[in-house]
């Protein structure tokens, strides 16, 4: 069977007026997990990311790492159908609605790195509007389409691939809900709960037959662990 490792993208700069910039914190979570696929042994076939810097950026940390402890590197691909939804469209879109039963939501999604816990409450009610809709509007791409768009990357991904090959995927926690969703047969709302425990560049893993998959494991982040710095699990 080959692998596919599902790898979060680095702690991104919540809060900030780019959020899709890796932290120093960030940077650091990709290195070392570089070093832990070069532990592992992995011998990698194909390395990808969505277009997103922050995916791209914790993809080239990582394998600088692997290739520096003597691991073989593929070339990065990119390909945007693993890129995040668009957070900010959905929160634009649907914010209107919650404030009619959240009024202070407004101040809050205008400072989330100031009441963070508040604001993944919100953000979680948000997310759930937005897995209830069942087409596109003008402004947001729904949840269906999302998760068709990462699914046939997907499938692009399994039809060149080689029976025992591991391919790494450097995306992001929404894209990873996408495919629990559609390959685990796990619930929409069940999976976004599983999303919000995703620690950044966790490995999740899917074992593949040809086009058949399963998920093998979920959110492993055992590299940061054994380091025993709390302050490198991390959630954003």
């Amino acid at each position: 069977m080959g692998s596919i490792y599902l790898i979060r993208h680095g702690q991104a700069s919540f809060g900030s007026d780019d959020y899709d910039v890796l932290s120093p914190v960030g940077v650091q979570q990709a290195e070392v997990l570089g070093r832990h696929l070069a532990a592992l042994g992995i011998n990698l076939q194909r390395c990808l990311s969505g277009d997103l810097r922050r995916q791209q950026h914790t993809a080239q940390a990582a394998m600088a790492q692997l290739a520096a402890c003597g691991g073989h590197c593929p070339a990065l691909e990119i390909d945007a159908a693993f890129n995040e939804f668009d957070a900010d469209a959905v929160i634009r879109q649907l914010l209107p609605d919650l404030l009619r039963d959240e009024p202070h939501a407004l101040e809050v999604m205008r400072n989330p790195a100031a009441q963070r816990a508040e604001f993944q409450r919100l953000f979680a009610q948000i997310i759930q509007r937005w897995v209830e809709q069942s087409t596109d509007s003008d402004s947001v791409e729904s949840w269906t389409a999302f998760c068709d768009k990462v699914c046939e990357g997907l499938q692009r991904v399994l039809a060149q691939a080689g029976k025992r090959d591991n391919i790494a995927l450097f995306t992001s926690g929404g894209t990873i809900t996408a495919l629990l969703h559609r390959f685990a047969g796990i619930p929409a709302a069940r999976a976004f709960d599983m999303n919000w425990q995703i620690v950044n560049t966790s490995l999740s893993c899917l074992k593949f037959r040809g086009d058949q998959v399963n998920l093998a494991s979920f959110n492993s982040h055992a590299h940061l662990q054994l380091l025993k710095a709390p302050e490198l699990i991390t959630y954003r």
